[in-house]
């Protein structure tokens, strides 16, 4: 029989097999060609989507709203000053509300739980754009961009550099021991991933042949590594007093040329977004004003290289994030 996930949420990749990551990766493909050679491809006209965000993004709204209308639906955006959400009305009172007016909803916020009762409640498929546990639709527009560089995924070495115990660390872990890559958490051992989450991916590895790693050494953690990897060293909703601490913390793990150069020759280097890699933004003047740091987690040479990728990666975004909601929608 083939892959069904037509009314599936979306809500983490521990929820899917290697082979539904796959079919989703391939229909991605599939659609990445069909927009670049302008082929039409709205599937769900129709169909009617809601975005919940909690917290501000370009990559992830912009991907849900052009992927939304290429398919030929309607596409409604709610910030937290549009929806009475958890002030007036429950979370569950809201879900219903949304089930019966949309066919799909993306999330984009904190709590992973808020996620999960969205799904629950709603009775429709749900999407989740970010919590503070998980990122799966980052996930898959990053192994799309090592499928295109690579071919194939299984057996790269993948690093994290830098606070591996947040979202996108936790992601690239789960999605590296489903496809069977290796995965190496590089970063100070107090901002390593969760005892029980690396202890489940650690299960689906022994399945899938994948191997993981854990190191706070920088040069080990870029030895034999196909793919260089970092994100934000302060996630959002973080408070700006952590910068000092994180900073001294994390600056070792900075992917600069020197790691990049201990790494595989061909090795390609990847960035969720956005970056502070030069000056050039207001958060990245006021660290260098008071650190004198003019990067942070990569440097600008990396960044502006050519081993970088993450603007291939961004765009993967949308073509990922379209498969997804065509394979729960239709």
């Amino acid at each position: 029989m083939g892959i069904s996930l037509s009314g599936r949420s979306f809500l983490t990749l521990l929820d899917f097999t290697p082979e539904e990551i796959r079919y989703l990766l391939g229909l991605a493909e599939e659609f990445k060609r069909m927009k670049r050679t302008g082929t039409p491809h709205e599937y769900l006209r129709g169909k009617q989507i809601v975005l919940l965000f909690e917290k501000t993004s370009t990559r992830t709204r912009c991907s849900f709203e052009v992927a939304g209308r290429d398919l030929g639906m309607g596409v409604t955006f709610l910030d937290p000053g549009s929806s009475q959400m958890g002030k007036k009305e429950s979370l569950a009172d809201t879900a219903k509300v949304l089930g019966r007016m949309f066919d799909g909803i993306e999330y984009r916020g904190y709590k992973q739980s808020v996620v999960e009762d969205l799904a629950k409640y709603s009775g429709v498929p749900v999407w989740n754009g970010l919590t503070d546990d998980f990122h799966p639709t980052q996930m898959l527009a990053d192994i799309l961009t090592v499928r295109e560089e690579f071919h194939d995924e299984r057996g790269r070495k993948l690093t994290f550099f830098g606070d591996a115990r947040n979202n996108v660390a936790n992601s690239l872990m789960v999605v590296c021991a489903k496809l069977g890559m290796r995965f190496c958490a590089c970063g100070p051992k107090e901002l390593w991933p969760a005892e029980d989450l690396i202890a489940k991916c650690q299960a689906i590895a022994k399945e899938t042949g994948a191997e993981l790693e854990f190191t706070d050494d920088p040069m080990e953690g870029a030895k034999d590594c196909d793919v260089l990897y970092t994100d934000i060293w302060l996630s959002m909703g973080e408070p700006d007093e952590l910068w000092a601490k994180r900073i001294e913390l994390l600056h070792p793990y900075q992917v600069n040329q020197k790691l990049l150069d201990a790494a595989n020759e061909n090795a390609i280097f990847l960035h969720c977004l956005p970056a502070f890699h030069d000056r050039e933004t207001e958060i990245g003047e006021k660290i260098y004003q008071k650190y004198g740091l003019e990067s942070m987690e990569v440097s600008d040479d990396v960044f502006l290289g050519t081993k970088a990728r993450q603007f291939d990666q961004a765009e993967n975004r949308m073509h990922t994030i379209k498969a997804v909601m065509y394979a729960t929608l239709k």
